[in-house]
């Protein structure tokens, strides 16, 4: 679900949605990271002024985590 809840907001974000590409990487009991990875051009729109976007979109993805009691990291890679 936390995929692709960030899979849809980074490619409403960016130039290329063909190029976003999403690793989840289980780092034990409950607790999960996600690795974004966009075009180098779209770095930019994802991350944001000051990376303003980029912490709303993880505020987002670790709400829809908390429903069901994980905990989730977003790397913007």
């Amino acid at each position: 679900m936390m995929k692709e809840v960030l899979e849809v907001i980074a490619k409403a974000l960016v130039d290329n949605p063909d190029d976003v590409n999403i690793s989840e990487v289980d780092n034990g009991d409950k607790t999960l990271t996600l690795e974004l990875r966009v075009n180098q051009d779209d770095m930019g729109k994802v991350i944001g002024k000051q990376g303003r976007i980029a912490k709303a979109i993880r505020t987002v993805v670790k709400a829809a985590a908390n429903r069901e009691n994980k905990k989730v990291s977003v790397d913007i890679v």
